[in-house]
């Protein structure tokens, strides 16, 4: 047997407003939509990874996802410009990523990160 896909699934009472911070945001695709699921991702690259952590690095507490973009710099104006508050960094840590924290419209807590 071989993982083909590791998927994260966010319990929540109104699917629509993913789009907002996950499409209009972060640029996902919106993949897969059965009313009462809604799939956001890429076709370019899929990575399968689960991580296990007591904290989230520098003292932070461990995020819910972390999201690699290729651009940090347009990731965090993208999340200012569309009102979503910044709650860690933007910062170069010492393991070699630039990131900063953000809650999504669910409160989940996101790592956004690029590798330097």
């Amino acid at each position: 047997m071989k993982v083909k896909r590791i998927v994260t699934n966010i319990n929540t009472p109104d699917v629509a407003e993913a789009k907002r911070f996950y499409q209009e945001v972060l640029g996902l695709d919106l993949i897969m939509d059965h009313g009462w699921i809604a799939t956001y991702g890429s076709d370019e690259e899929m990575n399968i990874q689960i991580s296990f952590a007591f904290e989230g690095g520098s003292g932070t507490p461990v995020p819910d996802i972390s999201i690699e973009v290729d651009d940090i710099n347009a990731a965090i104006e993208r999340v200012r410009k569309a009102g979503f508050g910044i709650e860690y960094g933007p910062v170069d840590e010492p393991w070699g990523v630039r990131r900063f924290y953000v809650r999504d419209p669910f409160g989940k807590l996101i790592n956004i990160l690029a590798h330097l």
